[in-house]
């Protein structure tokens, strides 16, 4: 199948991603498989992604594991199955690499909750403190950061900060909130929240705790504090799954987004896990955002190599700094996502 180039960028411009028509007999995951070897190209899939591109991606991960992924491929092209703001990063890393997101309209509501204009005069009012932002940021808070964090190792990167300097924390409040908490510290925060982790009902957490007494709940740390307090477990996407499979116990509720319990299930099959249910009538707590990737969009972007991720050059060195730092740290303390 021949098609415009100029045309197809034009399309992408418009509706984020390539959309023409595929052959449905095609047999997408072969055809990805191929896509990959031809053009010396790596998959990134985070857990929240649809299970379909979990199954064909060459790793899986949270944040953590997916940056450090990403510094360290020989791939000519990265393929990220995820949300913008991680493309970016992978791209801040391998400047002269091919990135590429199937869906350019995969964004984040944590990251479009902090405007750098915004935060930026939010860190003027503050000039002795220092800024660790969550890596669900855009490039533009990364360039305003001193250090990069992720909540796998949020908890070491905060205390290799000495405790006599002030920390701003952006954009999460309620990750920041726990990370008080656990660090002793009093960090400034911004007012951000990511909408799948809010959205959890306690009350309804609480009744289905009831009928199913012997369930654990496990929680991530952007979940609102009235939820991690009645959690069992409170980590990481990767620190959620692997907790999952090494306890005892066989029966999970879980209050993250929902693409968790595809790589929880396949890695203990014969437990139970239970999506921790919302406040809403749909009774939904998927990522809008991360579930605009599809196979299709994902085999297109392969096949024809947009959308591609481009940056501002001095923007991505900017951006780069906090990011090398927070890999720096984490190498240090042994951390991998």
């Amino acid at each position: 199948m021949d098609i415009n180039i100029s045309a197809a960028k034009k399309n992408v411009s418009e509706k984020g991603f390539l959309d023409i028509d595929i052959d449905p007999t095609i047999d997408l995951f072969y055809e990805i498989e191929q896509l990959k070897k031809e053009k010396n190209a790596i998959l990134l899939a985070h857990y929240y992604q649809e299970p379909d591109i979990q199954d064909v991606a060459d790793y899986i991960g949270d944040s953590l594991g997916l940056a450090q992924q990403a510094e360290k491929t020989n791939a000519d092209i990265i393929v990220f199955a995820g949300v913008h703001f991680m493309a970016e990063t992978a791209k801040s890393l391998n400047p002269a690499k091919k990135v590429l997101l199937p869906d350019l309209k995969a964004g984040c509501s944590l990251a479009d909750s902090a405007p750098a204009d915004l935060f930026k005069r939010f860190r003027d009012k503050y000039p002795e403190h220092i800024v660790i932002s969550y890596i669900n940021c855009t490039a533009d808070i990364k360039a305003l950061s001193d250090i990069i964090c992720t909540s796998s190792n949020a908890k070491a990167i905060i205390e290799s900060v000495p405790k006599d300097q002030p920390i701003i924390f952006a954009p999460d409040k309620n990750l920041g909130a726990y990370l008080n908490k656990q660090t002793g510290r009093n960090m400034v925060l911004w007012n951000g929240a990511c909408m799948v982790h809010e959205i959890f009902s306690l009350e309804k957490i609480t009744r289905l705790k009831i009928r199913n007494p012997k369930a654990k709940v496990i929680a991530h740390p952007e979940c609102e504090e009235a939820v991690l307090k009645i959690a069992d477990f409170i980590g990481s996407t990767t620190q959620l799954l692997k907790y999952a499979v090494k306890d005892n116990c066989n029966e999970f509720i879980v209050a993250t987004e929902t693409g968790i319990l595809h790589q929880m299930q396949k890695d203990a099959p014969q437990k139970t896990f239970i999506p921790a249910p919302p406040n809403n009538s749909c009774a939904c707590n998927d990522c809008p955002h991360m579930k605009l990737n599809t196979l299709e969009k994902l085999y297109l972007c392969m096949k024809y190599e947009i959308p591609e991720i481009t940056m501002d050059e001095n923007l991505r060195l900017a951006s780069l700094k906090p990011i090398t730092r927070m890999l720096d740290i984490s190498r240090a303390a042994g951390l991998i996502g």
